[in-house]
């Protein structure tokens, strides 16, 4: 039997006032409780038939996205914060009947795509994914301050210098900080589903992406079938430069 997860989430802003509200992130507020949603383990998996048994699991049935995480046991990174994406999608979709219909919903559900492809191919690619975008759809807004960063916000991180091919990277949303460690949340090795911490030291690149003009995402379906920049990141190095080019990256929001 398949699950349908629905979260409620009380007094949710209008969509109008969803543009216009960055400082107080109500947005942000919704992004964890979608967090909150999630199971927790079920082990880590970042191999192309974890990709495949997610895609399998992940279906847009009478106008709802329906998640079966116990068929798609064990996974990754990147597809856990797109899961969290999607729940976040799905609240403002209840709270609002014309926020991004269905038929322009369609494009978000189909993870059976290679990097780069389609919605998902652009978040899993490596790089900038969701950074990429939020800049394209001009939903969020991306940048490198610690300091201005919010729990709920998305982030990437990069473990070394670098960028494509090489890297070595994790997609997590951010939990917030103390000191010199870095809280998080995202499918993570070993165990799965779940927070984990890290010192800030041990981390050579940060993005983060801020979901803040939702209405935006309608414009998704007239996104290209696949995305060069994000497509080449498997097959080429890249450099910080051209990162912050590409998505639009400022030192804060």
């Amino acid at each position: 039997m398949k699950l349908i997860f629905i979260i409620v989430v009380a007094a949710l802003p209008s969509c109008s006032q969803l543009k216009t509200q960055v400082t107080d992130t109500p947005l942000n507020s919704i992004v964890l409780a979608s967090v909150r949603s999630m199971p927790k383990g079920s082990g880590y998996d970042a191999s192309q038939a974890a990709v495949d048994r997610l895609a399998a699991c992940v279906s847009l049935k009478n106008g709802i996205i329906k998640q079966d995480l116990k068929a798609a046991k064990s996974t990754f990174c990147s597809g856990a914060t797109y899961l969290v994406f999607l729940r976040t999608i799905e609240q403002l979709r209840l709270h609002s009947s014309t926020f991004l219909p269905e038929d322009k919903y369609a494009r978000f559900a189909n993870l059976g795509v290679k990097d780069g492809e389609e919605i998902f191919g652009r978040w899993n690619a490596n790089g900038p994914g969701t950074a990429k975008l939020f800049s394209d759809l001009n939903c969020g807004v991306n940048f490198t301050s610690y300091d201005h960063a919010q729990a709920g916000d998305f982030m990437k991180m990069w473990w070394t210098n670098s960028i494509g091919k090489r890297e070595r990277g994790h997609s997590v949303i951010y939990l917030g900080s103390h000191g010199d460690q870095i809280h998080y949340w995202s499918a993570n090795q070993p165990e799965g589903y779940g927070r984990k911490s890290v010192a800030k030291s041990q981390i050579k690149h940060v993005l983060f992406s801020r979901l803040t003009n939702p209405a935006q995402l309608i414009k998704a379906n007239l996104l290209s079938p696949k995305d060069l920049f994000l497509e080449d990141m498997l097959y080429k190095d890249f450099t910080w430069r051209q990162i912050s080019q590409f998505c639009n990256v400022k030192a804060h929001p």
